[in-house]
């Protein structure tokens, strides 16, 4: 979607190596795929659209759940095994090996589908030959997982099936009553509580359906589209260069989905323009990190795990959309600071963007983009569920494609949209795959109340320390898998303990959502800021750092979900005997309070801060965002009940700012390169 760099450019383009280097990060995240052509790109291509037609129809018309996702799981094996090598050595080839295997997964689910309910009904009791081709189709599993996303996951899913195996020999609290292997297998493969759960549905149902839609809007033109928009309606600002990551990661991410794809594409575009305003290499990936994230927690598609949400708590899409509505405008206004404040401390100049079109010629000609962004939305809201939303938003914007020539999905375009979309869809798929593994083995042994246990007794029953614990938990997992996998394992081991502490179910998972997200941005999984560096030329780790320092003030915002109670009302939800007063009260506290540990965070405020400056802002911050983490030892100090700790930080803050504003004015030094 990014823009290509004009050969004449010269050094105000990202250099080819730059964007080569930053590309191996998106492989990374969405695998090593093989660059197929001739014969064998035919026919994976075929495969790919048979496979995104075959779900636009389920979209339409019902088709039974078992052989939904049977069907569905058919084509994300057999596409894996023939797009992703099994190791580097093998690229761009497909060998006779991959065939073999994707074809054995093929017939091993048409054995199932033909099975019918005599299949199923053998769950608990596999005859010999089930048993067989579950274990092969366990480790054909495991095996396109390790192609797709790395070898993590599927060394965890090993794990946990061992755990299923030798429970009895444990010891205590771990240890349960074991389980043979026949009844192991036939639980995972043969039942719709392992493999085929929760999380494959999710996958056959909604994610392919918005990788779909995602392709459909890239193969239009919107990406580079929501990116000269930005830059046109940034482009004479005297921070242009930062308020346009800002903004276009915003437009772009939702429907993206992808983090470091996000970065990649603004950063092609936009680093340039960084440069030449005077932003630091480091600081400057950190932003586009931190702007890709983003992608991951804005609607209307937010990444994978949203859709995960949606399905475990048995909410509407629509719901989710909204619970995210409030945070995400958190994260961005807490971007949006931290990037003023770079401007202030870098000494940005602006330099004049010379668009093509004005603001509102390029609105009119090519604005029915937005229309196809929030067409979802509007046909949620108007009661069709989220599957017949995303099926008539893709032909939406099919349609209005054809509005201009170059935006027109020709024939080729529509060829590569379809096959895009199942591609795009197969890391997130084997992923969910392999997590039902996960689930299954957790909803068998119990896992999940023993785990909840253990931590609520590690907490002494306190909220604020469980809360803390469950955000180490999400964060170290998240540090070596994906979003979507870390949200699935700790969606099942660690949200309970929170809602046996009674926290509302929406809330805590919610709060391991925005926490399986930062593994985005925290080494050694941090492809984003990793993708950042590769294309400013910036140390890979100082852009890591200067990711989280982006990021941090926003991720303190999921506390309040959980240990504030109105923070209900940053879901869009009405606290316990609230009105929607409560609902802006604690918008505007956590905005004001962003606000105070962005300046913080950055040393700033209206002009550099002090040490004793920054402590108070952040006191101020924590008292308004996150007042709970202070509020106990206060008073504890003063020995009275705090009635208003808001009351507090913004006092803080405004004697900062008034200190201050009251001081000389002291010269603004640029820091360049």
């Amino acid at each position: 979607m990014a823009e290509e760099p004009r050969p004449d450019s010269g050094q105000d383009a990202v250099e080819s190596e730059a964007l080569r280097k930053a590309e191996e990060f998106i492989e990374q995240e969405e695998g090593a795929a093989n660059r197929l052509v001739g014969w064998a790109g035919i026919i994976v291509t075929a495969i790919a659209v048979a496979m995104s037609l075959f779900h636009l129809y389920a979209a339409y018309e019902i088709v039974p759940t078992q052989e939904l996702r049977y069907t569905h799981v058919a084509f994300v094996l057999l596409l894996a095994f023939l797009v992703f090598p099994a190791a580097k050595r093998f690229r761009d080839r497909i060998r006779w090996w991959d065939v073999i295997a994707g074809l054995t997964c093929v017939g091993i689910l048409i054995y199932a589908i033909v099975g019918g309910e005599d299949f199923t009904d053998r769950a608990t009791t596999p005859n010999h030959t089930d048993v067989i081709l579950g274990v092969v189709f366990i480790i054909l599993l495991v095996e396109a997982t390790r192609r797709t996303i790395g070898p993590i996951v599927p060394v965890i899913a090993l794990l946990f099936i061992a755990y299923a195996l030798a429970g009895p020999w444990l010891p205590p609290p771990w240890n349960h009553r074991g389980y043979g292997f026949d009844q192991l297998v036939g639980h995972l493969f043969i039942t719709l509580e392992g493999i085929f759960g929760i999380p494959i549905d999710v996958s056959a149902t909604l994610i392919v359906l918005f990788t779909i839609f995602g392709a459909f809007l890239q193969q239009s033109g919107a990406g580079k589209f929501f990116i000269d928009f930005s830059m046109t309606l940034m482009g004479r600002s005297t921070n242009a260069a930062g308020r346009t990551v800002v903004l276009s990661s915003f437009l772009l991410g939702g429907p993206s989905g992808s983090g470091v794809a996000t970065t990649v594409t603004i950063g092609a575009v936009a680093y340039p323009m960084m440069k030449k305003a005077g932003f630091e290499r480091n600081a400057a990936g950190g932003l586009l990190a931190a702007g890709g994230l983003g992608a991951i927690i804005s609607p209307p598609v937010l990444g994978a795990a949203a859709f995960l949400i949606a399905e475990f708590l048995k909410i509407s899409y629509l719901d989710v959309i909204w619970m995210a509505t409030i945070p995400t405008i958190l994260y961005y206004l807490s971007l949006f600071f931290m990037v003023e404040l770079d401007g202030r401390r870098y000494g940005v100049r602006g330099e004049p963007y010379v668009p093509e079109y004005s603001l509102w010629g390029l609105t009119r000609r090519y604005g029915f983009h937005f229309v196809s962004l929030v067409s979802i939305v509007i046909f949620m809201v108007w009661g069709y569920s989220p599957t017949t939303s995303v099926l008539y938003a893709t032909g939406m914007t099919m349609l209005m494609s054809y509005i201009t020539r170059e935006t027109a999905l020709t024939p080729k375009k529509l060829v590569r949209a379809l096959a895009d979309g199942s591609l795009q869809s197969l890391t997130a798929a084997t992923t969910c795959a392999t997590a039902g593994i996960i689930v299954g083995v957790v909803t068998l042994t119990g896992l999940g109340l023993k785990f909840s246990s253990i931590v609520i007794d590690y907490a002494g029953g306190n909220l604020l320390l469980t809360a803390i614990y469950t955000a180490l938990i999400v964060w170290i997992i998240g540090l070596a898998v994906p979003v979507t996998a870390s949200y699935i394992i700790c969606a099942v081991i660690a949200a309970p303990a929170m809602i046996k502490l009674g926290v509302p179910d929406v809330a805590a998972h919610m709060f391991i959502f925005y926490y399986a997200v930062l593994s985005e941005v925290s080494p050694p999984t941090a492809l984003s800021p990793f993708a950042a560096a590769a294309i400013t030329g910036g140390d890979p780790y100082k852009t890591t750092l200067q990711a989280w320092k982006y990021t941090l003030p926003a991720f303190l915002v999921p506390f309040v979900f959980v240990l504030d109670p109105q923070g209900l009302g940053l879901l869009l939800i009405l606290p316990a005997g609230g009105s929607w007063v409560d609902i802006v009260l604690i918008t505007v506290k956590a905005g004001v309070g962003l606000g105070a540990l962005a300046c913080a965070a950055q040393g700033w405020a209206l002009r550099r801060a002090t040490i004793v400056e920054r402590i108070l802002l952040t006191l101020a911050g924590l008292f308004l965002v996150f007042p709970s983490l202070l509020e106990g030892l206060v008073e504890a100090l003063i020995g009275r009940d705090i009635s208003y700790p808001a009351g507090i930080g913004v006092a803080l803050f405004a004697i900062v700012l008034l200190k201050q504003r009251l001081q000389p004015a002291r010269p603004i030094q640029a820091t360049g390169q």
